[in-house]
């Protein structure tokens, strides 16, 4: 794999926890909707909502491994039994279902996408929201990661996601900070590690190496909530992120 490196302006940015004990507010989305939604949908939707409030229009980028793969395999499970397939649940059930969801909610016809890279995911949808942002930054881009452990029928998954959502607005115009992205190879990794070079990450010199988390989503979110570096490893490969107040 390529090293890459590239940094993102961040506005601001919403999470849903892991373990809420309320249900998201979903005021924004029509009853009869609402009703149909997955938990999925539900709390990527509200983190969306949530850092898209006073913008007239946002592109949107969802990401996620598993999707509405729940709901799918409820379909598929209906198939096998010879039992009929609801029309809207088969709608709602492709990846890019809570993007138009969210479009028709806010009756913004800008450009939605969808993407899924497996346990890379998340740090897959950063560069390609980059890579949107950079191409026209005018306008802002809205991206908005959720995802949830798969069903038990599929036995154990590597690297599993936890359950959770993520929204992060990116806007230079109104940014808060820069959240750094890079990948590093374990040969580039030591080098730079034995030469305690860490101006690519912000890091000072004889600084504590930064924390190695089980997920992408769990480095992320300590990243931009203790705004410290955080890394998440696969391979030979190593992900790290790390936060940059002010204007950069």
């Amino acid at each position: 794999m390529t090293n890459l490196h590239w940094s993102l302006p961040v506005a601001r940015w919403s999470t849903w926890p892991v373990a809420a004990s309320a249900a998201p507010d979903m005021g924004f989305i029509e009853p009869i909707v609402r009703r149909r939604l997955s938990s999925l949908s539900r709390i990527a939707l509200k983190v969306a909502h949530d850092c898209a409030a006073g913008r007239d229009s946002v592109r949107v980028l969802f990401a996620s491994r598993h999707g509405e793969l729940r709901r799918t395999t409820e379909i598929l499970r209906s198939i096998s039994a010879g039992e009929p397939v609801s029309p809207t649940s088969f709608s709602l059930s492709v990846l890019n279902a809570m993007s138009g969801v969210f479009g028709i909610a806010r009756g913004d016809r800008s450009v939605a996408g969808a993407l899924s890279a497996g346990a890379e995911t998340l740090g897959y949808a950063l560069l390609e929201a980059y890579a949107q942002y950079a191409t026209q930054p005018s306008e802002p881009v809205l991206l908005v990661y959720a995802d949830e452990p798969a069903d038990p029928a599929y036995g154990a998954i590597e690297d599993e996601v936890n359950g959770g959502a993520l929204a992060i607005l990116l806007d230079a115009s109104a940014a808060a900070g820069r959240l750094s992205c890079r990948t590093v190879s374990a040969g580039a990794l030591a080098s730079s590690d034995a030469n305690t070079d860490r101006t690519s990450t912000g890091m000072a010199a004889g600084a504590l190496a930064p924390a190695v988390f089980a997920t992408q989503s769990e480095a992320l979110l300590y990243c931009l909530t203790a705004r410290t570096a955080a890394q998440w490893r696969r391979g030979f490969v190593t992900w790290e992120w790390n936060w940059h107040d002010g204007q950069v």
